[in-house]
């Protein structure tokens, strides 16, 4: 792996030199900037200890609120609550936000996140990539989505990154970050934010995104699977809010699923938790890209099921499908969920199927983990309600009914940008807890 390392540092310096500067010209900067290594780095404050990340992200997740109460949400003496406000007051994190009510006797101040910081979050697919600004409170300031192909390498797609990240800023949104969140489609080495021999992503193995990317938006950056930040946008922002242990499954060109157990993302030993698109699901089934048969992945996917869908066409099964395709020259999951709602019944069939076999592997999931809720998402979630309803029917009867007697299977509700929130989610806790 080290041999490629000096090819990686000259990619990086070839972003540097092609790309930072543009940042330059949009980020003249209220704040202090330091330029040094070729790039320039936002100087953003970090909590001094626990008392504070814990009251920066309370303003996070909860807004704007007073000293009181967040006095009562602490721990803390409220001399002690005091000396860590002020504290935080100077670094610039938060600022003051007026008088808050008055509970029965000396109105207490209101306080928030300062609206000045800003988040970018990323969610790259295997055919698109989600680019978000966001504020301190993950509100979406901005949302950009651009189709994409992952296996075009990661100087390409970091290229395509920086360049979508660079009109956000031109358009006003903001004038540097204080962090980025980077999700990818493939197993990551989260500690040092570089993928880990991703199935679907040629020429990424290793490499050193989180470093690349810090160099180029002057920022710290985390990185970390896309269907884990899929996850914590649904926890932060989505159908999961009050939901401590839950599975997330994305369903895109692949199948992934996150795992939040106790309120926290389980990545597993080496960052490969969750990769349920190669549990198999088809004994000596489809060839997978992963060199194994019968995956989960080669048989219900985005990309599975436009191979379905065309060969139903071409078979002369589905009138609907053959017309598209003649139309395209190819099929994709959204031409299928279009032919489902005009009443297709092979596109019907092959969602159900579909379905069916997912609802197999996650059935199996609920009984190992004992989730309170199974959240699915991702593109092919436009197959809407006749998928959620297959995979409920095969969960709900293959399961014992101690594990789903209260179980909600669901749709998720940020639709595309939900891994973009969890990215933001994913920096802002880095950014929020103690340097």
């Amino acid at each position: 792996m080290l041999k490629y390392f000096p090819v990686w540092k000259m990619v990086v310096t070839f972003l540097s030199d092609s790309l930072v500067a543009r940042s330059v010209e949009t980020a003249p900067g209220s704040r202090p900037w330091v330029r040094g290594g070729g790039t320039v780095r936002r100087m953003t404050a970090r909590p001094e200890n626990a008392h504070q990340a814990r009251l920066l992200r309370l303003l996070r997740d909860n807004g704007s609120n007073s000293r009181a109460q967040l006095g009562d949400l602490v721990d803390l003496s409220r001399s002690k609550l005091a000396v860590e406000v002020d504290r935080l007051l100077e670094t610039g994190l938060v600022v003051a936000d007026g008088l808050a009510p008055s509970r029965g006797g000396r109105r207490s101040h209101n306080i928030r996140l300062n609206p000045g910081l800003r988040f970018l979050g990323v969610d790259i697919g295997a055919t698109s990539v989600d680019v978000a600004v966001t504020n301190a409170e993950l509100e979406v300031l901005g949302h950009l989505n651009q189709p994409m192909d992952v296996r075009e390498g990661p100087v390409a797609v970091f290229e395509q990154v920086l360049s979508m990240a660079a009109k956000l800023k031109a358009a006003g949104l903001a004038e540097g970050f204080d962090g980025a969140g980077i999700g990818v489609p493939g197993p990551v080495r989260f500690p040092e934010g570089v993928p880990v021999a991703p199935p679907i992503m040629p020429g990424w193995d290793g490499f050193p995104v989180r470093e690349a990317l810090s160099q180029e938006l002057g920022c710290p950056v985390m990185v970390d699977n896309d269907v884990n930040l899929m996850a914590m946008g649904e926890q932060h922002a989505g159908v999961a809010r009050s939901v401590g242990d839950f599975l997330c499954v994305k369903i895109g060109t692949g199948i992934g699923c996150g795992i939040v157990v106790g309120g926290g993302v389980h990545r597993g030993v080496t960052g490969s938790a969750g990769d349920i698109g190669h549990i198999q699901a088809v004994p000596d089934g489809r060839p997978c890209a992963c060199g194994n048969r019968g995956c989960l992945e080669a048989h219900f996917s985005g990309a599975a099921l436009a191979e379905d869908a065309e060969q139903a066409a071409r078979e002369g099964r589905s009138a609907y499908l053959a017309t598209r395709l003649e139309t395209a020259g190819s099929l994709t999951a959204a031409d299928v969920s279009a032919a489902a709602a005009a009443g297709d019944t092979v596109a019907l069939e092959l969602i159900r199927e579909g379905g069916k076999r997912l609802g197999q592997v996650v059935a199996g999931l609920v009984s190992f983990f004992n989730p309170g809720l199974v959240v699915i998402g991702g593109g092919v979630t436009g197959l809407g309600h006749t998928l959620l309803a297959s995979v409920r029917t095969q969960v709900y009867r293959q399961s014992l009914p101690l594990a789903t007697g209260n179980l909600p299977i669901v749709l998720g509700e940020l639709g595309p940008v939900a891994g973009a929130i969890g990215a933001a989610r994913l920096i802002s806790d880095h950014v929020f807890s103690p340097a």
